[in-house]
């Protein structure tokens, strides 16, 4: 049974959703470069050091998801019974996150995110460090170096798959075309 957080949790919680949500709020009304930290912390009636203890920059302020994917990723490998496949197990991970990122009323915010410059390199440091993440569950499950080729590559193309099938034209499709392929990959690998 999982403990339900105390009232501190809870309170930490919905001020950080406040941010967030005072944040894209700002930033899709204005534009993501017309709104400061300052502004958002005034909107959200916080202190900016409120502000930072929950996001630390501004642009997590937009992938304000971005430790939940993670940990879901993570949580994939490592939550799996000793006899469960990997693989299957990545492709619904990388499938909710394309429904998310894919769902009705992302398109503006995927929009200023494209727009944006500092967003974009924002979110690809983010994709490398959730396939760093991911590639080290993967070797620690197999009990393998944590710089294992095969787990960093498996990792990549995980993570490259969201990115390559949120621009297609059927994701979900998508998904389940590079993963047949990241399937074949990894069953050729010593490491299955």
């Amino acid at each position: 049974m999982t403990e339900l957080p105390g009232r501190r949790e809870r309170k930490k919680a919905a001020t950080r959703q406040k941010i967030a949500d005072t944040a894209l709020r700002l930033f899709l009304e204005r534009g993501y470069d017309a709104v400061g930290i300052r502004d958002v912390a005034a909107e959200a009636d916080v202190a900016v050091t409120t502000l930072f203890s929950h996001f630390a920059s501004k642009e997590a302020l937009v992938f304000g998801q971005d430790q939940s994917f993670e940990q879901g990723l993570v949580r994939a490998v490592t939550g799996r019974a000793a006899d469960e496949p990997l693989i299957p197990l990545l492709r619904r991970e990388i499938h909710a996150l394309v429904r998310h990122c894919t769902a009705p009323g992302s398109a503006p915010v995927r929009n200023m995110i494209e727009s944006s410059p500092s967003l974009r390199e924002y979110e690809e440091s983010m994709r490398l460090r959730h396939a760093e993440s991911l590639a080290a569950a993967i070797a620690a499950d197999l009990a393998v170096p944590e710089t294992s080729t095969a787990c960093r590559t498996i990792a990549r193309f995980a993570i490259d798959a969201y990115a390559l099938a949120r621009e297609a034209d059927d994701p979900e499709g998508a998904v389940d075309e590079i993963f047949r392929m990241i399937e074949a990959a990894w069953g050729a690998s010593r490491l299955v």
